[in-house]
């Protein structure tokens, strides 16, 4: 898949946020397994409500991406294919992200620290895999928001502003370009 400039900055921002998110587990230094599943206690209906809400933004920015559509398609300017594929990846990155954080809210709403026969080792292990994956889906979110930062702020400059020389607008060339790619794709058939 080809990464746009935005792409790549919205990626970059989410990884800076995970790492940052993620430091987090290392200031706290090593953990026995018995602190470990106190502290996982202690966090479990964080990591949960994390989940919930990450689910519940994920539906909202997929339900809003339907309005950026609707905005793209009723204006006057003809945008480019490349728009389009911002907004698929968009929402393949949401999808992505809201069934990353619909597993991890199942499997964190396992029981586990109630569990008896479970080995005092293991807590130590579901502990910082809880910190990881609450990074990451963080990150991920963090990524969605900028992608689609980018893109509602590129719909501003082009309908809202009226900027004509936008990447995502068609111009004089790109219509010619369009015109002989399409006659020789009939050319080969």
């Amino acid at each position: 898949m080809k990464l746009s400039r935005h792409n790549i900055q919205a990626l970059s921002g989410g990884l800076v946020a995970t790492l940052i998110v993620g430091a987090g587990a290392f200031i706290l230094g090593s953990v026995s397994g018995y602190e470990a599943k106190q502290l996982l206690e202690g966090s479990l209906s964080g990591i949960n409500t994390l989940c919930n809400t990450v689910v519940l933004a994920s539906a909202t920015i997929l339900a809003l991406l339907l309005t950026l559509l609707s905005v793209s398609s009723n204006t006057k300017s003809k945008l480019t294919d490349d728009h389009y594929r911002h907004i698929l990846t968009i929402a393949k990155t949401d999808t992505i992200v809201l069934v990353t954080s619909m597993i991890i809210f199942q499997i964190f709403n396992i029981p586990i620290a109630e569990a008896d026969s479970v080995p005092q080792s293991w807590f130590t292990i579901v502990y910082y895999l809880s910190l990881g994956l609450s990074a990451i889906v963080s990150g991920g979110l963090i990524v969605v928001v900028l992608m689609l930062y980018y893109t509602v702020a590129s719909i501003i400059k082009i309908v809202g502003l009226g900027i004509d020389d936008h990447p995502f607008l068609y111009n004089d060339e790109d219509k010619g370009n369009s015109k002989n790619k399409h006659s020789e794709k009939a050319d080969d058939s």
